[in-house]
């Protein structure tokens, strides 16, 4: 691992919201380290927040040729830039917070720096990005537009659908997602679609086994069953039996039977669970003589080689010019797999020049496309807000992998990438004969990545799951809610959104240093291990005092004030934290006093807006707790063109979501919406491949490109 940024030269800067970014570039092999002058004037990347208690203020000519990556709550312009916020506040301005939590209490964040968490990868990725671009670099990250990724473009499906999102405890949608067992949760997912299928039967063999399912469980086909559409009898009686069948076991029993028959089902795991676990053990995640991960990503050189060229220095003196181009301009990625994961990493490269194609199947249609089929959609299978907004900007093609031309057509265009992305099942690639070590003995330059759920080693690398077994998994569920209460959200199911994050970082330092050596690499990422890795000081803690730290709604044990406080309308909250007595003395001359009910009282009379422009005027951070259509009109964001109107050629005009951060003097953004289902099979094959419409016509008619 050491070797794939050996020769990259940090200085890490910033204060704690940054502090994971300047780790996981050490962890790839960087030199990363504090400022000094002698530090600024080899540096290649600086990383800083302006502004951060206790952060030194910098001079880029002290670092002329470095790329500078400047972390800050809102962005450095703007009519909010100059606002506080921390983790706290960050969360309250995404969205996210908004949608966490139980309806009849305020808004909830995770009692670990979830903000903090999406920051350290994205900082990581952009640093990257600067020097993938060559030369200097000015890169500005708004926190804020970090997070925003996060909600799975919920703010574009209310544009387009109206659909509100409100907390909704232990449920996604309809339907629970947290369940009590005899000792602890479990996240189960109860809702339809052929990946689920499967879990669903076991889990009604299991209730008629215990003698609890309801007549009408039993008879239902639940290849076909929808959630969405499921009357609401029906949805109550299935709800009662599988609560009372979780009832019944530990978590530890439950996490056995789902190994043992891949059952979509996870325990709410704490520290105690995380360290426990034999498939981190497997793949020896953590260091055994100081409980640290390791590191978020296995790689290895190609097949033919078998081990990494050292390369100190080589980025330094191969950095090629600053033409204007975005960062990735001319790198081109190849693209396997489905869900949220996956594309989430991809459309980092996508933003910013790549070229992006993504193998899709008619007959096996991405589950995103599936299920927009519920009721109220006019556009079938294009008719996914989610996956059109995660794969902005791609082409598509349709190819049948379990046809062999199919696959011949695959194999040829890994000829034409740079890299392979793919976040399929372990073994499915290689049933495919698209394995890494297949494709790597004609192309040993090739970087691959493969992100599923525990990663390509392991006992349990075959267990099924999707961004809620992540969430369980990895301890993200036991931090969030309220100390008495079930645990709940993050929503969005916080891994699907943050380990594209880490793949996409792996990914940049995996085609440095291709660029650098002419080599590939082989990456694996466990999305679970992801999730892990940025909960580390949560672990350490735990290793040290032997306190589990949980959900203790929205305090924090560092701060004077802390929390989320009722305002003027439906719904409507302001977050308000306080670090100093000059902060709170400051708000108590304001309010009348600075415990939480005399600061409630005082902000149930006003607005929002009213609350946040007064405290931030006087450097105390408070923000409002926006909902989604509150950040569709957001004047910070609107300045900082975070949403772009495309013309979807099925669905019509709608917003899509840039990502957090600017190079200076660089174009970004995407050239068209989200695909339709093979759009462009026959300009890729007849425009990559060379291939004539008579022979893309035989390919159809045999059944290749389905």
């Amino acid at each position: 691992m050491e070797a794939l940024l050996a020769g990259i030269r940090v200085v890490d800067a910033g204060g704690e919201p940054v502090s994971l970014a300047g780790r996981i570039l050490a962890d790839l092999g960087a030199e990363v380290g504090p400022a000094t002058p002698r530090a600024l004037a080899r540096a290649d990347v600086v990383i800083e927040t302006p502004g951060w208690p206790g952060c030194p203020v910098l001079d880029p000519a002290d670092a002329p040729d470095a790329v500078w990556v400047r972390v800050t709550p809102f962005g450095l312009d703007g009519p909010r830039s100059g606002w506080r916020a921390s983790d706290l506040g960050i969360m309250a301005a995404s969205g996210n917070m908004h949608a966490t939590g139980d309806p009849d209490r305020p808004p909830v964040r995770p009692s670990e720096p979830a903000a903090y968490a999406h920051v350290g990868p994205e900082v990581a990725f952009a640093a990257l990005s600067g020097l993938a671009r060559g030369g200097p670099a000015m890169i500005d990250v708004s926190m804020q537009e970090v997070v925003l990724a996060a909600n799975m473009c919920a703010p574009a499906r209310l544009a387009r659908t109206g659909e509100h999102v409100r907390r909704r405890g232990a449920n996604i949608g309809r339907t629970r997602e947290i369940w009590a067992c005899r000792d602890g949760w479990v996240s189960f997912g109860l809702r339809g679609g052929k990946a689920r299928a499967a879990s669903l039967e076991t889990v009604t063999r299991l209730c008629i086994e215990a003698g609890i399912a309801p007549p009408e469980m039993a008879a239902i086909d639940w290849t076909a069953w929808s959630h969405t559409e499921a009357p609401d009898d029906e949805l109550k009686a299935i709800e009662d039996a599988v609560a009372r069948l979780f009832a019944l076991r530990t978590m530890a029993e439950w996490y056995e039977v789902a190994c043992e028959t891949n059952l979509m089902l996870a325990p709410i795991n704490s520290p105690k669970e995380i360290y426990g676990s034999a498939q981190l053990a497997a793949r020896h995640f953590f260091d055994p003589s100081t409980g640290r991960p390791r590191t978020f990503v296995h790689a290895r050189a190609p097949v033919l080689d078998g081990g990494f060229r050292r390369m100190d220095g080589i980025h330094r003196q191969e950095r090629g010019g600053n033409d204007g181009a975005g960062p990735w301009a001319g790198t081109k990625i190849l693209e396997f797999g489905s869900g949220a994961a996956g594309p989430i990493a991809t459309r980092y490269f996508v933003e910013h020049g790549a070229t992006v194609i993504r193998v899709e199947s008619k007959t096996r249609p991405d589950f995103l496309r599936t299920y927009a089929l519920g009721p109220g959609n006019p556009f079938g299978l294009e008719g996914s807000v989610m996956l059109d907004g995660l794969n902005v900007g791609k082409l598509s093609v349709t190819l049948n992998l379990k046809h062999p031309r199919g696959v011949a057509l695959a194999g040829r265009l890994v000829h034409w990438a740079d890299a392979v992305v793919e976040n399929f099942a372990p073994k499915a690639m290689r049933g495919f004969g698209l394995g890494y070590d297949t494709l790597a003995a004609g192309r040993p330059d090739l970087v691959m990545v493969s992100s599923c759920l525990n990663g390509q080693t392991g006992p349990h690398k075959d267990y099924p799951g999707f961004g809620g077994q992540g969430a369980a998994l990895s301890g993200w569920n036991f931090v969030t809610g309220w100390p008495e209460r079930e645990p709940v959200g993050p929503f969005g199911t916080i891994t699907d959104s943050l380990a594209p994050r880490f793949v996409a970082t792996a990914l940049a330092a995996g085609l440095l240093y291709r660029r650098a050596t002419g080599e590939g690499v082989y990456l694996d990422v466990s999305q679970v291990e992801c999730g892990v890795y940025a909960l580390t000081d949560w672990l350490l803690h735990y290793r040290k005092t032997g306190e589990a730290r949980g959900r203790n709604g929205n305090g924090h044990p560092r701060a004077l004030v802390h929390g989320v406080f009722p305002c003027r309308g439906d719904d409507r909250w302001v977050a308000v934290a306080c670090w100093t007595d000059e902060d709170r003395d400051a708000l108590a001359r304001v309010v009348g006093g600075a415990d939480p009910d005399a600061l409630g009282a005082w902000t149930s009379t006003q607005d929002r807006e009213e609350v946040a422009e007064t405290l931030q005027a006087l450097g105390i951070e408070a923000i409002p707790v926006q909902g989604f259509e509150d950040l569709l009109a957001d004047p910070q964001l609107a300045h900082r063109g975070h949403f772009v109107t495309l013309d979807h050629p099925v669905m019509g005009p709608g917003p899509y979501e840039r990502n957090g951060f600017r190079v200076a003097d660089a174009p970004g953004g995407y050239a068209s919406p989200g695909p339709t289902l093979g759009q462009h099979t026959r300009e890729v094959l007849a425009g990559i491949l060379g291939l004539t419409d008579q022979e893309v016509d035989a390919l159809e008619a045999d059944g290749a490109l389905d």
